[in-house]
This record gives C-alpha cells, structure tokens and sequence, in this order.
C-alpha cells in the first residue's frame, strides 16, 4: 500500500470509492447509476465555479 501513498490524490480516492462500494456489496449497475448523479453534480459545480471565477 505504500505505492497507494505516492500515488496521484485522484487514484488514491478511486480506490477509497472502490473499496467502499466493494466492502458495502454495492452491486456495480446501481453504483455506476450513482456515479452518473455524482459526476453531474461535480460537473455543475465546476461550470459555476468557473463562471464565478470568469465573471
């Protein structure tokens, strides 16, 4: 796990997510389901940031 530890910030959540869904028994089609709700929202809030930051 040491090599988890140098890793980019951004694979380092993916395995936390990863094992989360694996250890709650989360069945993929429901967390991809879940996923897609969570990228729109990230999404929304980048565009509005970056119009904050633009505006």
């Amino acid at each position: 796990m040491s090599e988890l530890k140098s890793a980019p910030v951004h694979i380092q959540l993916a395995v936390d997510l990863i094992l989360l869904l694996e250890q709650n028994d989360i069945h993929p089609a429901q967390a991809l389901d879940a996923l897609d709700i969570v990228k729109q929202d990230l999404e929304r809030k980048l565009a509005h940031s970056s119009a904050a930051v633009e505006g």
